[in-house]
């Protein structure tokens, strides 16, 4: 029996000073990532799901809500889904304005295969992969969601389809509210992966 573990972004978050929020509390979404939601749980409801898990970090809470409201299953939180620490948090992080520029930051990127700067890269697969095989347990040969971050899902891709780890962020092709889905083969093990963006009419323009 295959299994497909759909891995969704959170919604645009409500960010106008553009911090880099990270692992930080009360970050909600704007209205705009609110209807990325909605969009999210309309595009959910032909999903047979066994289980939706999701990161306990308010932006992937307000966004499983609407497909909570789609199935009759509770959600599960799951820290194994939450975003990457970085030492950055708090601050503006913008290439050639923000907290870059400064020198004294360049002390933490000496290393960006780990990375120097936050969670190592084999940590973050580790725990994602686990969130994975707990999902794909707890559908119980259905499928799955899991609401996580854009890094997480993005390395965790990187990883199964065998890229180099080290990257350039806005090359990632992880945007807000897309799926990465992951196929499993009849012993559950990975066995593709697929990509796509319901709500790419609502993506703001680069």
């Amino acid at each position: 029996m295959t299994q497909t573990i759909h891995f969704v972004r959170h919604g645009e978050v409500h960010n106008p000073d553009k911090i880099l929020y990270g692992l930080q509390p009360g970050w909600r979404l704007s209205d705009r990532g609110q209807q990325m939601a909605q969009i999210i749980g309309q595009w959910s409801k032909d999903l047979n799901l066994g289980a939706i898990h999701a990161s306990p970090l308010q932006r992937a809470q307000e966004t499983v809500a609407p497909i909570i409201n789609q199935h009759n299953l509770s959600l599960t939180s799951d820290a194994n889904l939450i975003e990457a620490s970085n030492i950055f948090e708090g601050k503006k992080f913008e290439l050639g304005s923000g907290a870059l520029k400064h020198p004294k930051s360049w002390r933490y990127l000496w290393n960006p295969w780990r990375p120097s700067w936050g969670e190592p890269y084999e940590q973050l697969i580790n725990r994602m992969l686990k969130g994975l095989f707990a999902a794909r347990d707890a559908a119980a040969g259905k499928d799955a969601i899991c609401v996580s971050h854009q890094l997480p899902i993005w390395i965790l891709r990187s990883a199964i389809e065998g890229r180099r780890l080290i990257h350039d962020p806005r090359k990632r092709q992880c945007t807000l509210a897309s799926v990465t889905s992951f196929k499993l083969d009849n012993d559950g093990m990975i066995e593709s992966v697929s990509y796509s963006e319901p709500a790419k009419h609502l993506l703001p323009p680069k």
